[in-house]
């Protein structure tokens, strides 16, 4: 069995990697600062096209139980896609086919059963992450 190479990520991590793909778009061989396979928790991308203009921009918007998964693992190709569960978000990013896609080798379930230790280590980051999300800070009385 193998270890997922993915890493949560904030969305400030998500803004910065989506800036440095805008600015490196005209490049021929751009070098993005952050390489590899990440996950953003509790947003979506979402496509908007503003009135007589042809450029379309890339939003974040917060979706709760939704995913969006960035692969950048060559350096040069940033990757984005929305996902509604993470094991699906986590399937995509290990084998680059959707829940849906079948290959010779294996199948989304097959591979679930194979990685089911490795989704729950991430359900346990997220669960951590939204604990301290959710700490009341104390107020002072004076």
């Amino acid at each position: 069995m193998t270890k997922l190479d993915t890493t949560l990520i904030t969305v400030d991590d998500a803004w910065a990697m989506l800036k440095d793909k805008k600015q490196q778009q005209n490049e021929r061989f751009p070098q993005f600062q952050k390489n590899g396979k990440f996950i953003l928790p509790d947003y979506k991308l979402t496509r908007k096209r503003e009135a007589f203009k042809i450029r379309k921009r890339t939003f974040l918007k917060r979706h709760a139980r939704s995913y969006v998964a960035f692969d950048s693992n060559n350096g040069q190709t940033l990757w984005l896609h929305n996902f509604p569960s993470l094991s699906e978000a986590l399937f995509w990013l290990d084998t680059g086919l959707k829940s849906n896609d079948t290959d010779s080798h294996s199948s989304y379930r097959q591979w679930k059963d194979r990685h089911l230790d490795d989704i729950n280590e991430f359900k346990e980051q997220l669960r951590k992450k939204s604990k301290h999300r959710h700490i009341p800070k104390a107020e002072s009385t004076d």
